[in-house]
C-alpha cells in the first residue's frame, strides 16, 4: 500500500483512504491516480497516461482534465500551488508529494478500532483545530498577545468551532469572553460594530463591573456606547484605537480576556485598524483575539487581505483553516443529528456526496430528507430509528429550499451581468472554460475570460482551475464551483427558453472548435442539445459519432453511441405522442429495425475478445 501524506492507496483493493476515512473514487480517476502514484516525480505524458489506461481504445484527452480535477478536489489540492498533482502545459502531469509503502501503524483503541484523535463529545472531526487554539491560549496566559484568523466556507463550522474553544476554555483556567458579529452593510454605516457589540457583552456579563470600572477609567467614549449609565461628557468624547487598546490590555492583565470577532469578511475599516493595532503593540497582556472569515469572500480584496498578509508575514497572527469533513467525521455527524449510532446504509455516503462535506449543507439535507418523507422513522409512535423509504437517487436532483436561498441571497448581492456570467457557467455538469461563457451569452471571449477570472477572485464559491487547449491552438481558462449545489441552483434561475438557447449555442460553438473533428465532441454536443429540447440534433450528433467509432473498428463505442441516439429517439416519441396503433407503426418498424441493428453490433463486439469495453 503506498502512503503520501494523509493518504493512503489501496491498490489490491481500489480504495484510497484518509487517515481512517475511505474516500469514495470512481473507476477511472482511481486508476489515473495509482498511476501517477506508482510513477512518483517524472512527467507523465498525456500519451503515457491514455496508452497505459485506455490501451487500443479511442478517449477523447479532455477527459484526463476532468479526471485531474476530481482527483484534485478529493485530495484538498490546489492547482496553482499542488502538493500532489502538478500540471505541465501542453505536456502532462507530476505526481510531487513524497510517496512511501505504508506498513499500517495506526493506535488501536479500546474497542479494537484505530483512532487518530478522541474527539471531544459532541463535536466532529475538529480535534487538530482545537489543539491549536488551545495552544496559542497557552501562550496568552503566559503574557503574549495573539491574534488567531480562523477560516473557512459558509457552513463550514467555524462558529461551532469557537462555541466549543470558548467552552473548554472557560472550563480549564479562569478567563473572560467577548464576541461580536460583523453585519453585512453595517460597517460601512457605523464604525467598530463588532468590538462595540463584544464590549456590550462583557459589560452585561458576570464580570461586567469590574470591566466597566476599567472602561469608565480607560475609554469613558468606548464605555458610553456600551449603554452602560454614561456621562454627557463621556458620551461625547471621540473614541480612539489608543484608548481601546489600553483599555482591553486592562481587562487582559490579570486572567486571559479572548475576544472573539465574527464574519470579519464584512467589517468596517476602522474595526481592522484597531486589531492591526492591538497586534502591533509591546506591552505584556493575556490577550487573544479570534477573527473568523470566508477566505474567498469579495472583502479578501479589500485592507482585510492585506491585513492578514502583514500580520502573518510579521508573525504576528496564525491562521487555520478549516477543511471538509471526511466521510467518517459525516457519518459521526449524522449519527449525532439523528440520535441513533447506526445510520441507513448509504445514507452517510449520499449526504456526504451531495454536501461535499459541508457540515450546514449536510444537516440541510438530512431535514429536506425528511420533510420529504424519504427518511422516517420506524413503526407509529415515532421513537423508533430511522430508515430510508424512498431510493436516494430520488433525491439526487432536489435542492433543500434552505440552501437555495442562502445561494440566491449570496446571488442577489451581484450585478446583473456578473449573474448572467454565473448562469451561463452552469450550463457545463463539471467545470466550465470560458468560451462557453462566451458562446452561451454570445459575447466576446476575451471579456468573458475578464468576468470569470474577477469572479472567481471575489466569490468563495468559484474557482479557477485551470487552462485548457483549443483545436487552433488558443488557450482558454476553465472555472469550476466549489460545490455543486451552486451550479444547480444557478442553473435553475433561467427560464427555460433562454438556458435552451444557450445550451444550443454552446453546442454550435463546439461544432466550430472542432470543425472536421465532430465526432470527438459528440457526446457533449448531444447533451446540449437534448438539455435544450433538440432532440433530433442530439441524435444527428451521435450517429455521425458512431460512424466515425465503426470506421475506426471501435465496435463497442460505436454500440454505445447508437444505444444512446435510440434512447433519445424514444424519449422524443413518448413525449410527443404521436398518433394512435397505426400512426405509430412506421416508427414502430424503424426502431425495431435500429434495436436490431444495434444487437447485430453488440454480438459482433462480444466475439471479438480482445476489444476493451469503452469507458
Amino acid at each position: 500500500m503506498k502512503q503520501f501524506e494523509p493518504y493512503r492507496l489501496d491498490a489490491a483493493n481500489s480504495r484510497l483512504w484518509r487517515d481512517e476515512a475511505q474516500i469514495v473514487l470512481p473507476p477511472k480517476p482511481f486508476a489515473v491516480l495509482k498511476y501517477l502514484v506508482d510513477n512518483p516525480g517524472r512527467l507523465i505524458t498525456h500519451n503515457e497516461l491514455l496508452d497505459s489506461l485506455w490501451p487500443e481504445t479511442y478517449v477523447q484527452p479532455q477527459v484526463l482534465r476532468t479526471y485531474v480535477l476530481e482527483l484534485r478536489k478529493a485530495l484538498g489540492d490546489d492547482a496553482d500551488n499542488p502538493r500532489f498533482i502538478q500540471t505541465l502545459p501542453k505536456r502532462g502531469y507530476c505526481f510531487v508529494a513524497p510517496v512511501t509503502e505504508w506498513h499500517g501503524t495506526e493506535r488501536a483503541s479500546e474497542n479494537g478500532k484505530t483512532s487518530r484523535h478522541d474527539e471531544p463529545a459532541g463535536f466532529v472531526n475538529r480535534t487538530e483545530e482545537l489543539a491549536r487554539l488551545e495552544g496559542e491560549l497557552a501562550r496568552v496566559t503566559s503574557g503574549e498577545r495573539r491574534v488567531l484568523f480562523l477560516a473557512g466556507e459558509a457552513g463550514m463550522g467555524k462558529t461551532a468551532l469557537v462555541d466549543a474553544f470558548c467552552r473548554r476554555a472557560r472550563k480549564a483556567r479562569p478567563a473572560s469572553l467577548a464576541r461580536g458579529q460583523c453585519v453585512p452593510g453595517v460597517g460601512s454605516r457605523e464604525n467598530y460594530y463588532p468590538i462595540l457589540e463584544a464590549l456590550t457583552q462583557l459589560c452585561a456579563s458576570p464580570e461586567g463591573e469590574s470591566a466597566c470600572r476599567i472602561l469608565a477609567r480607560t475609554a469613558p467614549a468606548w464605555l458610553a456606547h456600551t449603554g452602560q449609565a454614561p456621562s454627557a461628557d463621556a458620551a461625547a468624547m471621540e473614541r480612539t484605537i489608543a484608548d481601546l487598546c489600553t483599555a482591553l490590555e486592562c481587562l487582559a492583565a490579570e486572567q486571559p480576556l479572548i475576544l472573539v470577532l465574527e464574519d470579519l469578511h464584512w467589517a468596517d475599516g476602522a474595526t481592522l485598524d484597531a486589531i492591526a493595532a492591538l497586534a502591533r503593540r509591546r506591552a505584556p497582556t493575556k490577550l487573544m483575539i479570534v477573527a473568523t472569515y470566508r477566505p474567498r469572500s469579495e472583502a479578501m480584496e479589500s485592507p482585510l487581505k492585506r491585513l492578514k498578509q502583514d500580520l502573518l508575514l510579521h508573525k504576528l497572527g496564525e491562521e487555520n483553516l478549516l477543511a471538509p469533513l471526511n466521510r467518517l467525521s459525516m457519518a459521526e455527524l449524522l449519527s449525532a443529528q439523528l440520535a441513533q449510532k447506526t445510520l441507513p446504509l448509504g445514507l452517510a455516503e449520499f449526504v456526504h456526496r451531495r454536501s461535499e462535506g459541508n457540515p450546514l449543507f449536510a444537516i440541510a439535507i438530512v431535514e429536506h430528507l425528511i420533510a420529504q418523507r424519504a427518511l422516517v422513522r420506524k413503526g407509529e409512535n415515532g421513537s423508533a430509528e430511522w430508515e430510508l423509504r424512498a431510493p436516494l437517487e430520488q433525491a439526487q436532483g432536489s435542492v433543500p429550499e434552505g440552501l437555495v436561498q442562502m445561494v440566491e441571497l449570496e446571488i442577489d448581492r451581484l450585478s446583473s451581468e456578473q449573474q448572467r456570467v454565473l448562469e451561463a457557467g452552469s450550463l457545463m455538469p463539471v467545470a466550465f472554460p470560458a468560451w462557453a461563457v462566451a458562446a452561451a451569452l454570445a459575447c466576446d471571449e476575451a471579456e468573458a475570460e475578464e468576468m470569470c477570472d474577477g469572479l472567481a477572485r471575489r466569490l468563495h464559491f468559484l474557482e479557477r482551475a485551470g487552462e485548457d487547449e483549443l483545436p487552433g491552438g488558443e488557450r482558454s481558462a476553465f472555472y469550476a464551483f466549489a460545490h455543486q449545489l451552486y451550479r444547480e441552483v444557478l442553473y435553475r434561475r433561467q427560464a427555460a427558453p433562454r438556458r435552451a438557447q444557450r445550451h444550443v449555442r454552446i453546442a454550435e460553438r463546439l461544432g466550430q472548435l472542432f470543425r472536421g473533428r465532430e465526432a470527438d465532441v459528440a457526446r457533449e454536443m448531444a447533451t446540449h442539445f437534448e438539455a435544450a429540447g433538440s432532440r433530433q440534433r442530439a441524435v444527428q450528433a451521435l450517429r455521425a459519432a458512431a460512424q466515425h467509432a465503426a470506421n475506426r473498428q471501435a465496435h463497442a463505442e460505436a454500440a454505445e453511441l447508437r444505444e444512446r441516439a435510440l434512447g433519445i429517439e424514444i424519449r422524443e416519441a413518448v413525449a410527443t405522442g404521436k398518433g394512435n396503433r397505426d400512426e405509430k407503426q412506421g416508427p414502430q418498424d424503424e426502431r425495431r429495425g435500429r434495436r436490431d441493428e444495434l444487437a447485430a453490433v453488440r454480438n459482433r463486439t462480444a466475439m471479438r475478445a480482445d476489444l476493451p469495453t469503452k469507458t
